[in-house]
């Protein structure tokens, strides 16, 4: 049985689900919202568990990503629009293999790589 505070709010501290909102940004298209909480969806198929590319594909938002999601070509490249800080951080792999992506900014991603910790705007390149 688990034990309560008798604080309503410390209560509900402790069961507050995370819930991340992530929008996908296309030129030409409108920009749509999905919603992903961590460790209840069945996500792990395509790049890093939680990644931009594995919830993408999951929630039906097309991102390319000819190699899998294994970090070994740039077809999933996004560049971050907001909540960069909301992202895991970028290991040496990821860093090698983004400098090969076409349009490479300052603030871009490989999306099997890049782990989602809380929301954040990103654009799928053309």
């Amino acid at each position: 049985m688990e034990a309560k505070t008798g604080s309503p709010t410390l209560d509900a501290v402790e069961t507050e689900r995370k819930l991340y909102k992530i929008t996908f940004l296309r030129k030409g298209e409108e920009p749509v919202t999905v919603e992903y909480e961590p460790g209840v969806t069945p996500y792990h198929e395509h790049g890093l568990e939680g990644s931009i590319l594995d919830v993408a594909l999951n929630c039906g938002i097309h991102l390319e990503h000819a190699c899998g999601g294994n970090c070994a070509c740039t077809t999933c490249h996004i560049i971050v629009k907001a909540g960069e800080e909301n992202l895991s951080d970028m290991e040496e792999d990821e860093e090698d293999r983004l400098y090969m992506a076409d349009g490479l900014t300052l603030h871009s991603r490989l999306g099997c790589q890049s782990i989602v910790r809380g929301d954040v705007t990103v654009e799928i390149p053309d």
